[in-house]
């Protein structure tokens, strides 16, 4: 998995982890959770598309899976620092 450490986009991580972290907030129904990766995995590749212009490249389009999909696995994480007001 190391190999995928260069394909990580902050800003497309950031932006995934806020829409997942609403809408897993925002629809309390279970249904939408197994949706929730192919949503962020969509919606990172393409603001990574958008980030670079729409410039549709491989490499592009794998950085914005790669960080949507990231997203969803930081979400415990941002969730507990929601939940504990910013303190550790």
């Amino acid at each position: 998995m190391e190999f995928l450490e260069g394909y990580f986009e902050l800003v497309v991580i950031g932006i995934c982890l806020c829409l997942g972290y609403i809408i897993k907030n925002l629809i309390p129904s279970d249904k939408i959770n197994k949706f929730i990766p192919l949503i962020m995995g969509v919606t990172g590749a393409f603001i990574n598309l958008w980030v670079n212009a729409f410039a549709l490249t491989p490499q592009i389009i794998l950085t914005g899976l790669v960080s949507g999909l990231a997203s969803t696995g930081m979400y415990e994480m941002f969730a507990q620092f929601i939940k504990n007001g910013g303190k550790e």
